[in-house]
């Protein structure tokens, strides 16, 4: 039997302004009309600010491919919500220091390397799966958190190497999560029309950032100390194209910033949600954890992702489902046209992952969880209808060290631990700058 999972209200009509705002403010997944999971292209205006939503697999590759380089910057909320935090990194810088990081970045998370990096994620799996082992059944845990710490250890040991200990990779993800708190996707300053040099203000996040930046400078240093292979040693020893100069510090650290935010707090909400949807979806669960119990009773590696192709596909579909980042948009740099609709200088122009692989027209029973759509037999799809990394020049450089990670967690995990959402749980999407679970997963833990 398909489980349908959670969803904000669709309205049926057109919101007022105020509504459309508070919304906005609240999650931005509550401003979408039922009419928009149908439409290919959404043009609309709030206040001052111009945008237009490409919703079929066409424009979305006109916006994302062939028109890339007019729509290479982030919008000015994404922008300002992330640079005091990330710096220049490459999740928001453009133009030259985004090509020439690009290129080193790529160059230490390539895919040629994944069979180095996967024994890390295999090890903190399995200490994961002996800690929760431990626990008296029926123990109630919060999943979400518990993926946070599970995620960021496995991104502090590939970053920065195994010898580094876990109460940094928890302060950061502590300190991030209050600074996601205080983030929402409205940025009522470019919605006004007022200039984009004007200052944001982020209330009580510069204690959190200060935190973030304390750490990770302190863990890059002691990673350059060291000696032990890491990736920051890795960028570190590498040039930037253009100058034939290695990083300095602050661009270390920036990149070191953008590459553990992006690889725990993207993971850790896949995860969460993949735990939950399984545990709802009981012959869905059956089938995947026979296919992990294939392996013997020890934790997955590298080697034996070929052998998961039903876990693979579980992940697959809970990206489909709840996108952690369900909402990509750029800021146009010059005018130009999408499928028929001028887009100004200044416009935004967006791809959304939560409407796209929700659109009644590239997916059969879009809400329902079916992991079996992304299984080899499954049913053709449309290409750039599926876009959770992003997609053209910016697709998400460590898609497949994600991709790797959930299934050999999942394949680890769920063996030996069976989790059922606690008696009061209220599971519901929230969206400011990924898209959680809302702010705690409490599930009961138990054997197998």
């Amino acid at each position: 039997m398909a489980f349908t999972p959670p969803f904000p209200e669709r309205p049926q009509r057109r919101l007022p302004l105020p509504d459309l705002l508070r919304r906005a403010r609240r999650s931005f997944l509550e401003v979408w009309l039922d009419a928009h999971f149908e439409q290919e292209v959404i043009r609309t205006r709030v206040l001052a600010q111009g945008i237009l939503v490409c919703n079929s697999p066409a424009s979305v590759q006109e916006a994302f491919i062939d028109q890339a380089a007019a729509l290479e910057r982030k919008s000015p909320q994404m922008r300002h919500a992330l640079e005091p935090l990330l710096g220049d990194g490459l999740f928001i810088s453009d133009g030259l220091v985004w090509k020439e990081r690009r290129r080193t970045v790529a160059a230490v998370t390539h895919a040629s390397r994944l069979d180095t990096l996967a024994p890390v994620m295999t090890e903190a799996a399995a200490e994961c799966r002996a800690a929760w082992g431990a626990l008296p059944d029926g123990t109630c845990i919060d999943v979400l958190a518990e993926m946070g710490r599970l995620a960021a250890e496995i991104i502090c040991r590939t970053l920065f190497g195994r010898a580094l200990g876990a109460d940094a990779a928890t302060a950061v993800v502590q300190a991030f999560a209050r600074y996601q708190g205080r983030i929402g996707h409205l940025d009522m300053v470019s919605v006004l029309g007022l200039p984009d040099w004007l200052p944001r203000l982020r209330l009580g996040t510069g204690r959190d950032v200060a935190r973030i930046h304390a750490v990770v400078d302190g863990l890059v240093g002691q990673a350059m100390a060291g000696g032990e292979a890491s990736l920051i040693g890795a960028m570190a020893g590498a040039t930037l194209p253009g100058s034939g100069r290695p990083m300095d510090a602050r661009a270390l650290r920036n990149e070191a910033a953008t590459l553990f935010m992006a690889g725990h707090e993207t993971t850790a909400n896949l995860l969460a949600w993949a735990f939950y949807l399984l545990s709802q979806a009981p012959e869905a669960e059956a089938r995947a954890v026979a296919e992990a119990q294939a392996l013997g009773g020890r934790a997955a590696g590298w080697n034996d992702l070929p052998r998961l192709p039903y876990l693979r596909a579980v992940v697959e579909e809970t990206l489909r489902l709840y996108p952690p980042v369900p909402l990509l948009a750029r800021q146009a740099q010059a005018p130009l046209a999408i499928a028929g609709h001028a887009v100004a200088r200044g416009d935004i122009v967006m791809v959304v992952p939560w409407l796209l692989h929700r659109h009644r027209r590239w997916w059969e029973a879009p809400d329902e969880f079916r992991p079996e759509r992304f299984l080899a037999d499954g049913p053709a799809r449309h290409r750039h209808a599926y876009v959770p990394f992003s997609l053209g020049p910016r697709v998400c450089t460590g898609m497949g060290f994600g991709l790797a990670e959930a299934v050999i967690v999942l394949a680890t995990l769920l063996p030996a631990c069976r989790l059922r959402l606690a008696p009061e749980a209220r599971v519901f999407p929230v969206c400011r700058l990924t898209l959680r679970p809302g702010e705690a997963l409490p599930m009961l833990v138990g054997r197998r």
